[in-house]
């Protein structure tokens, strides 16, 4: 049960629209789910000024509309339940929950959570009972003790605040407004704050406040034509706020520069006490286009104790940090390889640590190699059946780096030599391993002077920002390879010499990721 919209429009004859807007508020969140149930009768809710119209066309309130239509006025169109279906550049709103009250118009667009074609029967959506709630506690509240003008336009103004927490994201929890308020005047009365139940204590000592971004970038790249390479950001930014108080505030907010990446699908910490509604709506599902909302993104919070995760995001940089190309060919118990690495102009050449580990399974113990390093070293663990490049903290001036060997396996012990379902024949991969300290591949970052701190004393400040590979794959080129689309794993079945229904279930996992079953 969710509004998507609410107004407050009072009726004024004479004037050039018929009426003022006195109030509005959207709830973008709920819009987004109304267009996933509605489907294709989904129609969205139009701005202030061309709802005005509709609505006062639909009420028979404007002054020159007094002619009968009949698709307005007809008896078959006589309404009995003050809800209506407005008409939209060419399509209809519906339902629209609205009636008129001493010169006020109240007005809401309840979530429908299904498709509006046909429409379903009413008393099945049940954000109609809620919007009737809504509308009429807004309607007591504007009522009770007003006699003024000027006593009207305060309490219109006080709206804003109370639906925050009487109707917060479009959903009615206390229909009774004027308690809200009784609530927040008796809060700001009482200076003394009070020890918050999830607070075990406070904290007393030099104050200072420590933010770090940690950007995780995955990858799966074949070098293949009829395959896409994929790539994508996670970032989590953990915070710990040493300060003194039993509810100290602090914003923070983070940046991106001009030609960052816009961060998505956020999740915030519940300590958040307010968000911008364009940071809840910036989903990885959608397109991204110019108009995508890149900051700042503003977190104003109350922070508890303890070191916690501000939030989360995910973001869609326009390409992987270093490029990769493997090709593995086999040659009775010899295999030749061949890697070539490309570090991305755009990415900070610095690295904590760089490592390419290649392993090989389902095979006996390495028992020669011969290889030719453009760069680094080669460590051998032959029990293993393993390869790591050592590749170190800088990339050359080229950016790019080779190595190329064959190396010769002795015979198979099934007890002591790794096994793997999916590496099987020519399948392989290679793995990145790497860390690159005070850089994020979004471009995000927190200015030590936009950190807002309402609290005594004046805290030391500390940022940190760093790129941590995750799951960074490079496959053989000359074989099939497991395929991801988006965030779901898909594999290759034609080189398994067993059909995928005899599997059993604990194989059906690449790397801990399930793979779901045909």
């Amino acid at each position: 049960m969710a509004q998507r919209a609410v107004w407050l429009i009072s009726h004024e004859s004479g004037t050039p629209l018929g009426g003022i807007v006195k109030f509005s508020r959207r709830y973008p969140t709920v819009e987004k789910r109304a267009k996933v149930f509605n489907g294709a009768s989904y129609v969205p809710v139009p701005e202030d000024g061309p709802f005005l119209k509709a609505l006062l066309f639909e009420l028979r309130l404007l002054d020159d509309e007094k002619d009968f239509l009949e698709s307005r006025d007809s008896c078959s169109h006589i309404n009995k339940t003050s809800i209506y279906g407005v008409p939209v550049g060419g399509e209809e709103l519906w339902p629209v929950v609205a009636f008129l009250k001493n010169g006020m118009i109240y007005a809401c667009v309840p979530l429908v959570e299904q498709t509006l074609s046909p429409r379903p029967p009413l008393i099945s959506i049940s954000g109609i009972s809620q919007g009737f709630e809504l509308l009429f506690g807004v309607q007591d509240f504007l009522s009770s003790g007003q006699k003024t003008d000027s006593e009207l336009n305060t309490k219109l103004s006080q709206l804003s605040d109370l639906l925050l927490q009487t109707c917060p994201f479009g959903t009615l929890l206390d229909a009774n407004l004027q308690n809200s308020l009784d609530s927040i005047n008796s809060a700001s009365v009482t200076h003394l704050q009070k020890q918050p139940a999830w607070k075990t204590g406070t904290y007393k000592g030099k104050p200072q406040v420590s933010i770090s971004i940690t950007e995780k970038v995955n990858s799966m790249q074949y070098d293949k034509q009829e395959i896409a390479d994929t790539w994508q950001v996670v970032g989590v930014v953990t915070c710990k706020c040493d300060l003194e108080g039993s509810m100290p505030n602090v914003t923070i907010s983070l940046s991106l520069p001009t030609n960052g990446s816009p961060l998505q699908d956020i999740l915030v910490h519940p300590c958040v006490t307010s968000l911008d509604s364009a940071i809840l709506t910036s989903s990885s599902i959608d397109a991204m286009d110019d108009s995508a909302f890149s900051g700042p993104y503003k977190f104003p919070l109350t922070p508890p104790l303890e070191s916690f995760n501000l939030c989360y995001y995910t973001s869609q940089v326009p390409v992987p940090p270093i490029l990769g190309f493997y090709q593995v060919k086999e040659e009775e118990v010899q295999l030749k390889i061949t890697v070539n690495l490309k570090l991305h102009e755009s990415v900070k050449n610095s690295f904590e640590f760089c490592e390419a580990h290649i392993p090989f399974y389902n095979r006996g113990p390495i028992t020669h190699v011969e290889y030719k390093a453009s760069f680094g070293q080669l460590e051998v663990f032959r029990e293993k059946s393993l390869l790591v490049w050592i590749i170190g903290q800088k990339f050359p001036k080229s950016m790019e780096i080779s190595l190329s060997g064959t190396i010769t396996f002795g015979a198979k012990n099934h007890e002591k030599q790794p096994f793997d379902q999916i590496c099987i024949g020519g399948t392989a991969y290679l793995k990145l391993h790497f860390r690159i300290l005070d850089y994020t591949l979004t471009g995000c970052y927190v200015d030590q002077h936009s950190v807002q701190v309402f609290a005594s004393g004046k805290p030391k400040i500390s940022t940190y920002r760093k790129l941590i590979s995750s799951d960074y794959y490079i496959w053989n080129s000359k074989a099939p390879a497991p395929v991801t689309y988006g965030s779901l794993l898909l594999l290759d079945l034609s080189f398994l010499q067993s059909p995928l229904p005899q599997l059993k279930k604990k194989q059906l996992h690449f790397k801990g990721i399930p793979i779901p079953e045909a």
